[in-house]
């Protein structure tokens, strides 16, 4: 009991020890981080893009909708989009990592909550990322969904600025916003929170030798719940994104959108093949993050 209660203690002061800063390298590592996650789990993204946008084709399983992606549009299908993931998650994790830290400690005292104040933090590197990432998922949803619609990114782009002009993805902010905002909630603060409480009990049960050997598990054990609850808080607002790109601004815009999918019975559609998507890219994310910003001289998150 009193081991846990000292993790409590440490996670309620964990943002102010994590104070952040405009520091250059939480940007370096968060774009490095974001790239490398977010492209090697290209495929999973595929499959559930293809579940979200055509749910009568796959029958709701991640396994027979992937061997239908193979048998009909072949093996290189589930790299669609890479070129836009990387390049736009890359940014998006740069800005998105980079202003939540930059933020903190301007933050740090608007109000009486560390965790308050955090969360502020993370609305604001949520919504730097929802901008960033308009122009790279529109191409990549349209790729993905219509193997037609272009043969490259470059193609894509070019396609897309040719049809509607160079703002035409912006009209999804409101949507990207209402998956990025609490996607970056659950991921940043919790990250924090959780790596604290890692590194408090680690602090708490172990000698400074055995410490020292075991205390660089800490990301690794705090990133999946991490990556869990992001996953949970932003797929009704990832199920509106894909409507919206599917489909185009509903009635009532992103409300209107969430409504109709909510009676479709649809909002945690696809949450199945997402949880093997984002466990995938934020589990590793994050450890990447931490242990980059490490060996660019930046403490360890929980430290």
């Amino acid at each position: 009991m009193r081991v846990a209660l000292l993790c409590c203690a440490a996670a309620a002061e964990a943002l102010t020890a994590n104070s952040g800063g405009a520091d250059w390298r939480y940007f370096a590592a968060g774009g490095v981080s974001a790239a490398i996650s977010h492209g090697y789990t290209t495929p999973l993204d595929v499959i559930k893009t293809r579940m979200q946008t055509n749910p009568e084709l796959y029958k709701g399983d991640v396994f027979f909708a992937l061997k239908e992606i193979i048998d009909e549009e072949g093996f290189d299908f589930l790299l669609q989009g890479l070129v836009p993931t990387c390049l736009g998650y890359g940014l998006e994790g740069a800005l998105k990592f980079g202003c939540y830290e930059l933020c903190k400690p301007l933050f740090g005292e608007l109000t009486p909550s560390p965790f308050a104040n955090a969360i502020l933090a993370s609305c604001v590197a949520g919504g730097v990322a929802a901008l960033v990432l308009c122009p790279p998922e529109d191409v990549r949803i349209r790729m993905v969904s219509d193997p037609d619609y272009a043969d490259n990114a470059v193609d894509g782009f070019k396609k897309r600025i040719k049809e509607d002009g160079p703002l035409a993805s912006f009209a999804a902010a409101p949507a990207m916003t209402a998956k990025q905002v609490p996607y970056t909630m659950g991921k940043q603060v919790s990250f924090d929170y959780f790596c604290t409480i890692a590194h408090g009990f680690l602090v708490a049960v172990c000698s400074a030798e055995v410490l020292e050997r075991v205390d660089g598990l800490t990301p690794v054990l705090a990133a999946l719940p991490a990556a869990v609850l992001a996953c949970v808080l932003s797929h009704p607002g990832d199920a509106v994104l894909t409507q919206f790109f599917k489909e185009g601004p509903q009635p009532g815009g992103v409300a209107g959108t969430l409504q109709k999918i909510r009676k479709e019975g649809a909002l945690f559609r696809g949450l199945k093949a997402r949880l093997l998507h984002v466990i995938g890219i934020i589990w590793v994310q994050l450890v990447i993050y931490d242990y980059v910003k490490q060996w660019l001289g930046l403490p360890a998150t929980g430290h």
